[in-house]
């Protein structure tokens, strides 16, 4: 077997360490003897993403969002082929603002998003921030966990059908909304980054069972020895709770 991943806008969306998301997929696969082929996509550079197994954007500030978005935008056919072809979506913060309707900055400026679902993005202030460690309950898929990681958004991500998680400590999608991300079954949107995967192993499977369904169908994935990552995880998930 083998994964095709294709991280776009790698130069651009990289502000919360992202790179560890991919060093994550990339060795849980080859530990697996799943040969893993990770490609990126940038401003104007042709690329078939329908192509791929796996498709990754990470965060990034106003800026950045500001300076890709007519080229995303330019790409919404081909990342909706993609989607009807079976690949999967995983969205960190930035990335995950500009699949809903539109993000709203701090200033004012509205930035228009792909529109592919309902959720939609606003800042009340710059000075007004949803940032700390955060810990919620993940229940997809017939797994039920917890799951730890850091978020640093001031946008307020409302009209969430389908939530991630639940919030145990931290913020999520908005300001005590009690609910975390996006899910539906294949897209992944979360502010949870720092980054993300290292920390859950459980997330990083699920991701990687999801992307190889595409030619593979339903794959069970060889059990790894996660030991160090959960009792990681769980020391912060204590610390979390107890704060």
């Amino acid at each position: 077997m083998n994964l095709k991943i294709c991280w776009m806008y790698h130069d651009l969306m990289d502000l919360y360490g992202d790179k560890g998301n991919i060093q994550v997929l990339k060795i849980r696969a080859q530990k697996r003897n799943i040969e893993c082929i990770v490609d990126t996509c940038s401003l104007k550079e042709e690329k078939d993403l329908s192509a791929y197994d796996l498709l990754f954007i990470g965060g990034g500030a106003d800026k950045e969002q500001s300076l890709l978005v007519e080229d995303l935008l330019s790409r919404k056919e081909n990342i909706q082929k993609a989607m009807d072809e079976g690949s999967f979506i995983l969205l960190i913060c930035g990335g995950y603002q500009l699949f809903g309707q539109y993000y709203l900055d701090g200033d004012g400026n509205k930035i228009e998003g792909l529109g592919f679902f309902d959720y939609y993005t606003e800042s009340a202030s710059r000075d007004v921030r949803c940032i700390g460690n955060i810990a919620i309950e993940v229940d997809v898929e017939g797994e039920k966990f917890k799951a730890v990681g850091f978020e640093n958004h001031g946008g307020q991500t409302k009209n969430v059908s389908t939530p991630f998680g639940r919030v145990l400590s931290g913020q999520g999608n908005s300001f005590g909304c009690g609910f975390e991300g996006f899910y539906n079954g294949s897209v992944l949107g979360t502010y949870m980054h720092g980054p993300l995967l290292p920390k859950n192993p459980q997330i990083a499977d699920l991701i990687l069972r999801k992307a190889l369904k595409k030619r593979y169908g339903d794959v069970e994935l060889e059990q790894l020895d996660d030991t160090l990552e959960n009792k990681a995880r769980d020391v912060m998930l204590t610390r979390i709770l107890k704060d």
